[in-house]
């Protein structure tokens, strides 16, 4: 599991170019962390331990409902319920359980090891440097989650490169979305409807949006 998670490869997130790179990043550690989670981890010992103090939560309950191997998720919940008849002794320890999640925090192990590999490669490797320049957005959550960690300290020698290219990057993209919004809107306007109106790249404006709010992959 840790070395899956240690070879994903940061550049192959970004050679993609479709969107946010660290949304992609995201998605990437958690369907390799699901997937381990829903099929042979579910046997392994020290995983059941971990799985029965931690749970899930609700969202990844969801994603995991959503994908084949049903038996390994009620497998995974028949100890995990049976664990829950102490916690419920216990309202402060039940409290903490409903806050936890194994997935969230094999998901948060992964993403700051793949985080620490991006600053290396930034600051040791020029080509990825231009790949990280040629980057069309940044969310809004994970740019400001990149310029705290694009400092001095992380970046001795392009702290300066990395908070100017993050910061045009998203600048330019938020300008497209903003134009892209307001010409979704005024498409609803009777003037502008017909068979032949021309939306040009604001279809999906709606869900560019949401997704840039949130970091999260719109589909």
């Amino acid at each position: 599991m840790r070395n899956d998670i240690c070879t994903i490869p940061v550049n192959e997130v970004f050679e993609v170019q479709d969107g946010c790179p660290i949304c992609r990043m995201y998605k990437t550690v958690e369907d390799h962390i699901l997937e381990y989670i829903m099929g042979a981890a579910m046997m392994e010992p020290d995983v059941r331990i971990e799985t029965n103090r931690q749970g899930f939560c609700a969202d990844h309950f969801d994603k995991m409902m959503a994908r084949r191997g049903r038996l390994s998720l009620a497998l995974m919940l028949e100890s995990h319920v049976a664990e829950m008849e102490k916690a419920i002794k216990s309202p402060s320890k039940a409290r903490e359980i409903e806050k936890d999640c194994f997935v969230c925090n094999k998901i948060e192990w992964g993403m700051s090891r793949m985080l620490d590999t991006l600053l290396r490669s930034y600051e040791t490797d020029r080509d990825f440097r231009e790949l990280f320049d040629s980057q069309p957005q940044f969310c809004l959550k994970h740019y400001n989650m990149l310029s705290a960690l694009g400092d001095k300290k992380h970046l001795r020698r392009y702290h300066k490169d990395f908070q100017k290219s993050l910061y045009r990057i998203t600048s330019e993209y938020h300008k497209s979305l903003t134009a892209d919004l307001n010409k979704y809107c005024s498409m609803y306007d009777y003037r502008n409807s017909g068979e032949n109106a021309d939306w040009g790249n604001s279809r999906d404006a709606v869900e560019r949006a949401v997704g840039y709010l949130t970091g999260r992959i719109i589909d």
